[in-house]
């Protein structure tokens, strides 16, 4: 942050706000950490707000105030009226309000200051204050120099907690790209104030309820080869879902197994969403190929180089068909 944007922040919070912190929608560890962070640092001298557009995994209600996050989609009155007395919002690792889906309008007809804090590329103006570095591991570890800057003596377990969960997340424990000296220093910092780093892996990690497990088996089951590309795909039907009793998250981490496969640059994996008339797709990659530009440029989606999001209003069989289609001419002009 430059000494502008410093001086900016300093003056907004040099007497109590109403605030609001707000992930992106279905969020992850990265997004619901950066909203505890910062709500465990803001609280003492302000009136603060965690509001989630819609449910996140359960797997993340081990973080020091998660019961706290009121739930859009559930509370609406609730979060609408909260709404309306801020004076300030954070928008917590998106970039793009419509990541944000049915709280977007409510923040941007909002007079309250908005101040972004994101680490994927190519941001949308959209916020009043903009903090942005796409060469960061994580929103959390933007959210640990942000209070750094402001007040770091405010730093303590529960925040350290929060913040660590999500870097270890997005990172996948410090071992993608993305990891830099600074993140491994950052991590030990945090270590220092007493965070447990045992419980934090085995609650990210070591979490498959039975179901979880099957439907874990009909996933790297489903997996297919491209031939001739270094690409792998797979899916997870509705069936799939109802026979093993499909929960938000439970699919988190899944389109990584084909990452494991030697030579394998690109692995993808699609979920049907009938109730919501879309498919989900998931994109990871290594090596040169920057998976966020394909999602983009076919699959309305976008991320990070290496891990990138997209939806197909097709049916899952054309979705596929597309797929294939798409990358096997996206690679032959671009990787020849």
């Amino acid at each position: 942050m430059d000494i502008h944007l410093l001086k900016s922040v300093t003056k907004l919070f040099s007497k109590k706000r109403k605030i609001i912190l707000i992930p992106h929608s279905s969020p992850d560890a990265d997004a619901i950490g950066s909203c505890l962070a910062l709500y465990h640092f803001f609280k003492s001298n302000n009136e603060v707000n965690i509001i989630s557009p819609n449910e996140y995994t359960d797997i993340l209600n081990f973080l020091p105030g998660s019961r706290n996050i009121l739930i859009y989609e559930n509370d609406k009155l609730i979060c609408e009226n909260v709404f309306k007395k801020s004076d300030v919002i954070f928008t917590l690792d998106f970039n793009t309000l419509g990541r944000a889906k049915n709280l977007s309008s409510l923040i941007s007809n909002s007079n309250a200051k908005t101040i972004m804090i994101d680490h994927h590329e190519n941001p949308d103006k959209y916020a009043d204050i903009t903090i942005s570095n796409s060469k960061m591991s994580s929103t959390c570890e933007m959210v640990y120099d942000f209070i750094c800057l402001i007040n770091k003596s405010k730093i303590d377990n529960k925040i350290a907690t929060c913040i660590y969960t999500g870097i270890v997340a997005d990172t996948g424990s410090f071992r993608f790209p993305s990891t830099t000296s600074k993140t491994l220093k950052v991590g030990s910092e945090l270590i220092n104030y007493g965070v447990n780093v045992t419980k934090i892996f085995e609650k990210l990690h070591n979490n498959f309820q039975f179901d979880r497990l099957k439907l874990l088996g009909s996933t790297i089951n489903n997996f297919k080869k491209i031939d001739g590309l270094p690409v792998v795909y797979t899916s997870i039907t509705d069936n799939d879902q109802k026979i093993n009793n499909f929960k938000k998250g439970d699919s988190e981490g899944f389109v990584n197994f084909g990452l494991s496969v030697t030579d394998i640059l690109c692995s993808v994996l699609f979920i049907e969403k009938k109730d919501e008339g879309l498919i989900k797709i998931s994109f990871r990659s290594r090596g040169d190929f920057k998976v966020n530009i394909f999602a983009s440029k076919y699959f309305n989606g976008g991320g990070h180089k290496y891990a990138s999001g997209g939806i197909s209003n097709l049916s899952l069989k054309e979705t596929e068909k597309k797929f294939i289609s798409d990358i096997t001419q996206y690679i032959n002009q671009n990787y020849e």
